[in-house]
C-alpha cells in the first residue's frame, strides 16, 4: 500500500485495545495506518439512566445487589454502586453470575437481583444461570438486562461518515459465539473488511497486515486470523440458549444513543426472572456528566487525549466516565500505557 494513502481501521474490542496499549503497536505502525477504538466495552456503553435504576433497586428494602467488578464504580448521575453500598445497600461483586444463585438460596426471604452486562460472549452465560433458577425453581432471582449485541453497534458505525472507518479489527472471543455471518453481511454492505483476530500482539499484527491488504485489493470481505478458536458457524448451542431466554430488542448506547435490535429482553417463557418488570422503577432523566467525553470516544471521533478532564480530574482513583473505570476501558488503556 502507497504510504500516501491513509487508512483508519477500528478496534471493535475493548480487550483488543487494552492489548494495543499495553504492546506499544501503534508505535510500530506506519503514519498511514490509523487505529481508534470503539464501542466493545461492555461496561462502558451502559448509559447512565441504567446505572441510576441499578442503584435504585440496590437501595430498595430486602434486596441484594450482585454484579461483575467493574460495574459498581461506573459513574451514574447520582453515585455509583460502590457509594451505594457505602450507604447501606447489600451490594455484592460475584464471578459468575452462578453464584448469584447459590446468594439467592441462602436469601430466600430477599430479592436478589443480577446486574447483567456484556456482549454475545457473556450473555449466554447469564441466560443459561436463568434456565437453571428455572429447572430448580428458584423465585427470589431476577437479572437486569443491560446486555448489548455487537452487530447493530458494527453497523452503525460502518455506515457514518463522520467515524470514517476503513475496516475492522474483530473480536476473538465473540466470534467464537456468533461465527462470521453478521460480519459477513456488515463486509458486503458497507465495504468495510473484517479481520477476526485474538488477543496476543501477533494476532493483532497479522489482523491489521490483511486488513492493509485487502483494502489495498479492494477486497470486501471476512477473514479469520484466529482459527485455533473461531469456526465460521460459531457455537450454536450458546446461541440456543440464549435465545430460549432472550430476544432482540431496542437499546441505548452511551454516546451513540438507540441502536435497533442493539439489547436482549426476556421472552414471555421467563418474564418471571425480568427485574424491570419485577420492581417497575421509574428513573429521572439522567443529569449529564459535564466535560466526559466517553460518548465521543467510544465512536472513535475523539482519543482520550482530547478531553480536558483526562489525566487531571479524571482518573482510574476518581472516575467521572466509564471509559476510565473499566478494565477494558479506552481512557484507562491510555493512561496506563499511553504517555
Amino acid at each position: 500500500m502507497s504510504s500516501n494513502i491513509k487508512i483508519k481501521l477500528m478496534e471493535v474490542c475493548g480487550t483488543h485495545t487494552m492489548a494495543i496499549a499495553r504492546s506499544g503497536i501503534k508505535k510500530l505502525l506506519p503514519e498511514s495506518i490509523e487505529l481508534i477504538s470503539g464501542p466493545g466495552c461492555p461496561v462502558c456503553v451502559t448509559p447512565q439512566h441504567d446505572i441510576d435504576k441499578a442503584i435504585a433497586v440496590a437501595k430498595l428494602e430486602d434486596v441484594i445487589m450482585t454484579t461483575f467488578g467493574d460495574m459498581i464504580r461506573v459513574p451514574g448521575s447520582r453515585g455509583t454502586l460502590s457509594e451505594a453500598k457505602m450507604h447501606g445497600a447489600d451490594v455484592r461483586v460475584v464471578y459468575s453470575c452462578m453464584d448469584t444463585l447459590t446468594i439467592a438460596k441462602k436469601n430466600p426471604k430477599k430479592k436478589i437481583v443480577f446486574m447483567g452486562v456484556g456482549f454475545e460472549t457473556t450473555s449466554p452465560t447469564i441466560a443459561a444461570t436463568i434456565k437453571e433458577a428455572k429447572r430448580q425453581g428458584i423465585k427470589n432471582f431476577f437479572v437486569l438486562s443491560n446486555f448489548k449485541c455487537l452487530f447493530p453497534a458494527l453497523e452503525t458505525i460502518a455506515s457514518s461518515k463522520k467515524i470514517g472507518v476503513d475496516g475492522f479489527i474483530c473480536p476473538g472471543h465473540v466470534s467464537v459465539i456468533t461465527g462470521t455471518h453478521a460480519y459477513e453481511a456488515v463486509a458486503r454492505r458497507y465495504k468495510k473488511p473484517c479481520v477476526i483476530t485474538g488477543f496476543e500482539d501477533m494476532d493483532i499484527l497479522k489482523g491489521i497486515k490483511r486488513l492493509a491488504e485487502k483494502i489495498r485489493d479492494n477486497s470486501y470481505n471476512v477473514e479469520v486470523e484466529y482459527k485455533r478458536v473461531v469456526k465460521k458457524n460459531g457455537n450454536p448451542k450458546a446461541r440456543n440458549v440464549l435465545n430460549a431466554v432472550f430476544k432482540p430488542h431496542d437499546s441505548d448506547w452511551r454516546g451513540i444513543g438507540e441502536i435497533k435490535k442493539s439489547g436482549l429482553v426476556f421472552r414471555k417463557e421467563y418474564r418471571d426472572f425480568d427485574a424491570d418488570r419485577e420492581f417497575n422503577i421509574k428513573i429521572p432523566k439522567p443529569a449529564p456528566q459535564k466535560g466526559c467525553l466517553c460518548g465521543e470516544v467510544l465512536q472513535g471521533i475523539k482519543s482520550p487525549k482530547d478531553c480536558k478532564l483526562f489525566r487531571k480530574a479524571c482518573t482510574p482513583k476518581r472516575p467521572i466516565g466509564p471509559c476510565m473505570v473499566s478494565a477494558e476501558g479506552t481512557c484507562a488503556a491510555y493512561y496506563k500505557y499511553e504517555s
